[in-house]
């Protein structure tokens, strides 16, 4: 069955040609867009953003780190390695269960949910399309990415709980990003001083 669903989404990319460069892109470059959305969030310096962002990172350390296990104790092939397959890009003929990709989108865009709905619901269409695309590009099974994606936002799940209900985990969470601050708001007092300094002379 999964090679089935496999092949239906990956001949699309015989079927809808058009649609093959903006699959390459989401299979590829999407991903930098969750990096450019947490460094924005963050740069907000709005509280419940730098809450959100910190959990997301922690999400993705423990997601991944959970998914590389996996993919050591339950090794799978990519599907060009025994198929013939339509592939799109380039990629090394390494573990596929479950999708790094995946995992990596869901995770950021589950987290981003849990803090904020709307900006959560577009996070979760882009992983979603992400996912989709790295079947349409031929170097994943549909099973790589659905684990991936359950990874992702059972993760992200699991740490935002902790931190709602570990009174302990959220007084360092919150010292974390205190500690943080502070040597923020050093950096930008002695920057503003050195230009200060410089517009004088």
């Amino acid at each position: 069955m999964d090679y089935q669903v496999f092949q239906f989404i990956n001949h699309l990319a015989a079927s809808i040609p058009s649609m093959n460069p903006l699959m390459r892109f989401l299979a590829q470059d999407a991903e930098y867009l969750f990096y450019l959305g947490v460094v924005i969030y963050w740069l907000t310096r709005l509280p419940m953003n730098r809450r959100m962002v910190a959990s997301a990172l922690l999400s993705a350390c423990a997601a991944l780190g959970i998914g590389g296990i996996i993919s050591h104790f339950f090794y799978r092939d990519r599907p060009f390695v025994h198929h013939a397959v339509i592939q799109l890009i380039q990629h090394p003929a390494n573990a596929s269960f479950p999708s790094d990709h995946a995992t990596g989108a869901f995770v950021i865009a589950a987290a981003i949910w849990m803090y904020r709905k709307k900006d959560g619901t577009v996070w979760l269409t882009i992983a979603s399309l992400i996912a989709l695309s790295r079947i349409w590009t031929g170097v994943h099974y549909p099973l790589d990415v659905t684990a991936g994606a359950f990874l992702g936002i059972v993760s992200a799940i699991s740490v935002h709980q902790l931190f709602e209900r570990s009174a302990i985990a959220k007084r360092y969470l919150q010292l974390s990003i205190d500690t943080y601050e502070i040597i923020e708001q050093k950096i930008w007092t002695k920057r503003s001083k050195i230009n200060k300094t410089r517009s004088e002379m």
